[in-house]
């Protein structure tokens, strides 16, 4: 059940839903009323207003939804492992019944950052609403266990040490507390961005806007602790559907140079690389994403045909239930 707070408008302006989800408030925006349906699926400490600038784009042409995960944005913040756990296979089973109970269609799912393994997730463990995923500088997870085994042992000790102490409430609180503020943020995005005009005060307030929701702390540390469940190389080669990687070669966070492996999976297209741009493409260079997007997601659905009654395959069978 949706539940509209604002009413629909003749303008590009994005519309503000929410949705109860496992009796939890889930914040999405929607833009668009025809052609194929697109779910835009944000990175860590993001939000869906990271997409303002390609939701009014994309809706020449698509549906498109752009979704506050659980814990994340404006959506609820349940009390880790007590009312939620905070692991991709969650988010994997909020994006499919989002695409079953709201859209009530499959859909393309485009995700950036962690965004992408959850998209991923999605596509593996609930094939029938998967179209096709497009990833933005996916995450590559540098700090799963699997991945810090292959490191040498004094780059190992690091990340367990800091997440042990993490788990201490008062030092988490005051961590946390020093994150949350507009500088400290500015120049963490500083880092991300190649392009330092992209990083506005109003990006700033879109980030720093959640973090003072309660239960906001909780959440970011539950999820610096997890350190388990999927890589993107177990995902991609079980795909049903097909993927487009873009990637921002300038990512300081996620090397180009690895990404470029994950394109060499059969279900992957192609990758393009975007020259001169970081860690959120879609955010700092609209004007290179948005068309590839469009193109992409069309070739997609004409692929496909484009049939309604066809994207609504199996939407009740035992799989596609909220666990």
């Amino acid at each position: 059940m949706t539940f509209p707070t604002s009413p629909p408008s003749a303008t590009a302006s994005p519309i503000r839903d929410r949705w109860i989800w496992r009796g939890f408030k889930i914040n999405y925006q929607h833009l668009g009323d025809r052609g194929p349906a697109v779910v835009l699926v944000h990175g860590f400490g993001a939000s869906c207003g990271h997409w303002r600038k390609n939701l009014p784009e994309l809706a020449k042409t698509c549906r498109v939804y752009a979704i506050d995960l659980l814990g994340f944005g404006a959506s609820a913040k349940p009390a880790p492992r007590i009312e939620a756990d905070y692991t991709f296979e969650t988010w994997a089973a909020q994006i499919a019944d989002f695409c079953r109970e709201v859209i009530g269609t499959s859909a393309v799912l485009v995700g950036n950052s962690i965004g992408c393994v959850a998209i991923l997730q999605a596509a593996v463990d609930f094939p029938q609403w998967a179209e096709g995923v497009v990833l933005i500088n996916c995450s590559l997870r540098l700090l799963h266990d699997r991945k810090r085994a292959e490191m040498p042992w004094y780059r190992r000790i690091g990340a367990p040490i800091a997440q042990k102490i993490l788990q201490q409430k008062l030092v988490s609180q005051f961590f946390f507390s020093q994150l949350a503020r507009p500088k400290t943020v500015r120049n963490i995005l500083l880092q991300a961005y190649r392009r330092s005009e992209a990083v506005t005060d109003e990006l700033i307030e879109l980030i720093l806007e959640p973090s003072r929701d309660r239960g906001a702390v909780d959440v970011f540390v539950a999820f610096t602790a997890y350190s388990q469940g999927p890589l993107p190389e177990d995902l991609l080669p079980r795909l049903s559907c097909r993927a487009l990687i873009l990637w921002g070669t300038e990512d300081p966070w996620e090397p180009f140079a690895l990404g470029r492996q994950l394109a060499e999976f059969a279900t992957v297209d192609r990758l393009i690389p975007l020259e001169g741009v970081g860690h959120c493409p879609q955010d700092e260079a609209p004007e290179l994403v948005n068309p590839i997007l469009s193109e992409w997601i069309a070739q997609v659905s004409a692929a496909r045909g484009d049939s309604p009654l066809e994207t609504l395959r199996d939407r009740d069978s035992p799989s596609s239930q909220p666990f």
